[in-house]
C-alpha cells in the first residue's frame, strides 16, 4: 500500500530549487498517482519561477513558465503528505514555526544521503544547471524509494 499521496518540496522562496524538484519528480511520476507540488517559506506575493531555473528546465524538456510561488501553510501537513525541505535550515524553520509537523525531512536526509542540495541563488546559469543535475540524480533515488515502499 502506498504510504504517501503527495510529495511537497519546500525551499525559501519557491522560485527556483523546489519548483525544479517539482518539475523533475512530476516527470518521473508522470503515470503515478502521487501529487507533486512545491511551496516556499517566505512568499510575500506570488512570483514566477526564476528565469535561469526555467531556462534549465526548458533545456531538459520541462517547463514551469506558469508557476507562481506559493506560501507553505499549516494545512499543507497531512499524514499522507511527504514534506521535503531543500536545506536543513528550511526543515528547522518548518519544525519550529508550524504546529504538529509530520513527515518532514530534508531531501538528502530522507534518502540517507550525506550531501546538501546546491543552492544556485544569485549564481550563473551553470550553477542552476548543476543544481538540476543533482536534483535529477537524487529524485530518481526518491522515486525508487517511494515505489519500494509501495510494494
Amino acid at each position: 500500500m502506498k504510504r504517501y499521496d503527495k510529495v511537497l518540496f519546500v525551499c525559501q522562496s519557491n522560485t527556483a530549487v523546489s519548483p525544479m524538484a517539482e518539475a523533475i519528480l512530476a516527470r518521473i511520476f508522470a503515470l503515478e498517482d502521487i501529487l507533486v507540488e512545491s511551496r516556499g517559506l517566505v512568499v510575500l506575493f506570488p512570483e514566477p519561477i526564476n528565469p535561469k531555473a526555467e531556462a534549465i528546465l526548458v533545456s531538459h524538456g520541462l517547463s514551469l513558465k506558469n508557476h507562481l510561488s506559493q506560501q507553505f501553510v499549516q494545512d499543507d501537513f497531512d499524514e499522507r503528505t511527504l514534506v521535503l525541505a531543500m536545506m536543513p535550515q528550511e526543515k528547522d524553520k518548518i519544525l519550529t514555526d508550524y504546529e504538529n509537523p509530520v513527515n518532514v525531512y530534508t531531501l538528502p536526509e530522507f534518502l540517507a544521503l550525506d550531501e546538501e542540495i546546491l543552492d544556485p541563488y544569485g549564481g550563473t546559469l551553470a550553477d542552476y544547471g548543476a543544481c538540476f543535475e543533482q536534483l535529477e540524480r537524487i529524485l530518481i533515488r526518491l522515486s525508487d524509494k517511494l515505489q519500494e515502499e509501495e510494494n
